[in-house]
Parts: structure tokens; C-alpha cells; sequence
């Protein structure tokens, strides 16, 4: 092709040679490419730098362009805010995440890796442990479930997983009340799943009613907190708490 072993593109272009035609297409593309950037080549004008955006090269630079340039795109997380949202107590939104994962130790996935291991609910003992059943399908975590939330969701009460996750992921909903749901149902998932660690270790289950007033406590405690702090948009929430309490 009359260039040399160590030429970068510019060498190629800018010196001199004969253009040839090649038996072998691959060397044909390469001269074709060659001759069509030294054809368009103005050496009257200064090389100028462009960024690549998402709607083409552009003289500016963006930085949320080129990010998701950079980055893999995947489809909009849409149960995040319910999870992850502002005044959650971290240790509650943690085991919630898991749990939205399904990746919480449910004896379902325990006797998957270990085929021995008995699944039944270390709960109500009387069906298989999922995570599913244990949020709130289970005869014992379902009247805590129903204690805490039925007084704010009312006709829209549910104790199905899927129902649940969409009433966490409703914007539409009053800012107290959705605050309600979501740190209820956070405070009632992180009850559960450390009792049934503590029976699955050998404790005592711990009665209902017991176990109902420390969620009830955990509930009025960070809306106290709220109230103290005058968090905007949480105003009356403790007011609205006491008001469905049934």
C-alpha cells in the first residue's frame, strides 16, 4: 500500500503515495477509506475538538451526556423511592432492600443450596418459608401486618408482596400517609424477619401482642421525631398516625 509498519492514520493521509487498486477487499477497503479522508482533508483550517452527545458530535461538553454514553442503560428501577427515601431508618430500608431482592435467608432458598433442610415457616410451621409467604402470608406475621397498616390503608388493604410494592410505589398518595405505609411496612418487615432469626436460633416465639406494641413504639418514635424536627411535609403526621389507629 506504499505506507509504512509504524504510521499512525495522519502519516497515511498526509504523505504521499500512489492510490492502487488491491486484489484483496480488505486492503481495497482500507485504500477507499484512505482516499475518501484524504479527498475531504482542508488543510486551511485548525482541527477543532467535538463531544459526542446522544444526537450527534457538538462543540459543547456535557457531563450527564457522557455518562450515559459510558454507562450499561437498564430499565428504571421503579420500587427505589419506596425503599430508599428520605428520614428511613437505615437498619429497616436495609433488610427491606434485601427482601425486595429476594434475597433475604427464606428457607425456600436455604433448601436450594441444601436439599435436606426442612423449608417449613419457623413461624406459623405450617407451610414453606418464601419470602412471599413470610411477608405476609403467614398466619403470624399477617395480624402484625394487619394491626400496623389496616387503619391507614383501609379498602386498599392487602397482605400479598406484589400489591404491597405497588402501593409503596404510588406518588400519587397524600406525602404523610405514603410516609406511613412505607415506614410501616419497613418497621413491620424488620420485626419479623429478626423474630424469625431468633426462633430459627432456638429462642421463645414472642407473643403478638408484645411484638405488635414494639412496632407501634418504633412507628410513633420516628414520627415524634419528624413532629420534633418539623420536617416539611410531615406536618401532623402524628396526628394522622393516632387518627387510624384502630
Amino acid at each position: 500500500m506504499g505506507i509504512r509498519n509504524d504510521a499512525t492514520v495522519e502519516d497515511a493521509i498526509l504523505e504521499s503515495r500512489r492510490r492502487r487498486r488491491h486484489h484483496t477487499p480488505l486492503l481495497m477497503s482500507i485504500e477507499n477509506e484512505l482516499n475518501a479522508l484524504t479527498d475531504s482533508l482542508n488543510v486551511e483550517e485548525l482541527d477543532i475538538s467535538l463531544w459526542k452527545r446522544e444526537s450527534g458530535f457538538k462543540h459543547l461538553f456535557s457531563t450527564q451526556e457522557t455518562w450515559k454514553l459510558l454507562r450499561e442503560q437498564k430499565d428504571k428501577c421503579r420500587w427505589s423511592r419506596g425503599v430508599w427515601f428520605s428520614q428511613a431508618t437505615p437498619k429497616f430500608a436495609f433488610i427491606m432492600w434485601l427482601a425486595t431482592l429476594n434475597r433475604l435467608s427464606t428457607m425456600d432458598r436455604i433448601s436450594s443450596w441444601n436439599p435436606g433442610a426442612d423449608s417449613t415457616c419457623v413461624l406459623c410451621k405450617s407451610a414453606s418459608e418464601s419470602r412471599d409467604h413470610l411477608f405476609f402470608e403467614c398466619s403470624y406475621s399477617s395480624q402484625i401486618w394487619e394491626h400496623t397498616i389496616r387503619g391507614v390503608l383501609r379498602s386498599s388493604y392487602t397482605n400479598r408482596w406484589s400489591s404491597i410494592m405497588l402501593l409503596i410505589t404510588d406518588g400519587i398518595r397524600d406525602k404523610r400517609k405514603l410516609f406511613c405505609i412505607r415506614y410501616a411496612l419497613q418497621a413491620v418487615v424488620y420485626a419479623v424477619w429478626r423474630e424469625r432469626n431468633k426462633v430459627k436460633h432456638g429462642d421463645q416465639l414472642m407473643s403478638l401482642s408484645v411484638l405488635k406494641k414494639l412496632v407501634d413504639k418504633d412507628i410513633l418514635n420516628k414520627l415524634s421525631l419528624l413532629q420534633t424536627k418539623r420536617i416539611g411535609g410531615m406536618e401532623g403526621a402524628l396526628q394522622f398516625w393516632f387518627a387510624t389507629r384502630v
